[in-house]
């Protein structure tokens, strides 16, 4: 996926990919004489566009790059964290390999990860990125990845429920006591329509938790990253309002322990008002669950403080040589980095194969860059542009945070308290807290 939750989603790979994957690279050489580097997060062969895409543009990189062998490995998920730190410790990681944000100081701990400092300045683009994700791969004045794609957390809703319920769609909540007042409405409608769904459930309720944290001006972990801040205002009134809208309103319905592929379940069918994702749940929900695209908008995390960012980039192997730094950057470059253009910018492309163009993705590029960038998507774009404008507008006010360290630890434990809260009436919510917060000073301790 290009950001969200979707990638969350804990997918088995298949026997081909793991035996693919298992390998290494075999040495930087071809027998031809030729720069060889594997790669992974290929498309699938299940995702027949994606993978056409991928296939052509390595072709081409090749074609123009002769003495480049790419070899690419197909995943999906591109990353699975089950076998991902597996794979970085027994050598069998890709020369080029997708990491998640919340990866890249990991990876460096574990002296996993190849210094590119000394290589940056041949990747034409890098300068061209914006600055706070390319400090994400930045650890202790040294580069260790480019970033590819971000993400930032926003308000899904459906605005033909919206007008159903007597909301306008134009004017969608901008605080979490807005959420609970059109939720309310929304469920008002009856027939199994909830106003509002929440994750609680494998690892997804615990970074809900901490983008509706966030959202209230909170954090997980302190600045240096030591010690827990869960058990705080803000944290409390992320799950009272949680508590409230589930059973005082009953505007989030009576099933709970819910994941991502419920929630866009029930938006595709037209019962569900709103819930959180980035832009990458919309064509989602357009193309395998039922929904339309006028239908379906998105609009700035409530609560106006800040908004929970990621994305993913690639990191080189430590046993990458020199060329093969060199000709991962390149590839990199042609792939993932050149304006209007390569897998995730030929937006040309995209259009003519019925993808969508004009989702409100943020902005990888700046200056001259991203204005090509931006130029080439409006001149492309197939979606209602218009029904992501107030995300696009919110998001220049709010501060963007990452996830915080050890994330997936932290969402394992925050999960049970988001769960907790949603499925017990009587849940204490400031022991939940206390308790969570001693368990996240644990993790911390450790690492």
């Amino acid at each position: 996926m290009r950001s969200t939750g979707i990638r969350r989603t804990l997918v088995a790979l298949s026997v081909g990919a793991l035996a693919l994957t298992a390998c290494g690279s075999g040495g930087d050489e071809a027998a031809d004489g030729k720069t060889r580097i594997t790669v992974n997060c290929m498309p699938p062969k299940s995702a027949k566009v994606d993978r056409q895409f991928f296939e052509e543009d390595v072709a081409a990189f090749e074609k123009k790059n002769p003495d480049i062998d790419v070899v690419p490995h197909d995943a999906f998920p591109c990353q699975d964290p089950k076998t991902f730190d597996a794979k970085l410790a027994g050598g069998q990681m890709e020369d080029v390999f997708y990491t998640y944000f919340t990866d890249a100081r990991h990876v460096v701990d574990i002296n996993q990860a190849a210094d590119l400092t000394p290589y940056v300045k041949e990747l034409k683009s890098y300068s061209t990125i914006q600055q706070q994700l390319r400090d994400i791969y930045t650890v202790d004045g040294k580069i260790y990845g480019i970033p590819r794609t971000g993400y930032s957390m926003g308000l899904i809703y459906n605005r033909a429920l919206f007008e159903k319920a007597g909301l306008d769609p134009d004017d969608p909540p901008a605080t979490w006591e807005e959420v609970r007042a059109a939720a309310k409405r929304i469920a008002a409608l009856g027939d199994g329509t909830v106003g509002y769904a929440d994750y609680s459930a494998q690892n997804q309720g615990g970074w809900h938790f901490t983008a509706e944290l966030y959202s209230q001006g909170g954090d997980v972990v302190n600045e240096d990253g030591t010690q827990a801040t869960v058990d705080t205002p803000e944290g409390r009134a992320v799950l009272r309002t949680l508590h409230d809208m589930r059973w005082t309103d009953e505007s989030m319905g009576s099933k709970q322990l819910l994941v991502i592929n419920d929630a866009q379940q029930m938006m595709g069918s037209g019962k569900l008002g709103m819930y959180l994702a980035a832009p990458d749940n919309i064509p989602i929900l357009v193309k395998e669950k039922g929904a339309e695209y006028k239908d379906i908008a998105i609009a700035p995390m409530p609560g106006g403080k800040a908004t929970l960012v990621g994305g993913d980039g690639y990191m080189f192997s430590k046993k990458a040589t020199p060329e093969q730094i060199r000709a991962g950057l390149k590839w990199l470059d042609h792939m993932f980095l050149t304006p209007g253009d390569g897998f995730l910018g030929d937006y040309a492309r995209a259009k003519q194969n019925d993808a969508p163009v004009g989702l409100p993705e943020p902005r990888l590029f700046t200056g001259a860059a991203d204005a090509r960038d931006q130029q080439a998507k409006k001149a492309n774009a197939n979606v209602p542009v218009e029904n992501y404008q107030a995300f696009l507008d919110g998001n220049q006010k709010f501060e963007m945070k990452i996830e915080p360290p050890h994330a997936q630890q932290l969402y394992s434990v925050l999960d049970g308290v988001v769960s907790a809260v949603l499925t017990k009436e009587d849940a204490d919510i400031d022991r939940l807290l206390k308790d969570a917060s001693g368990k996240i000073d644990g993790i911390l301790a450790r690492s």
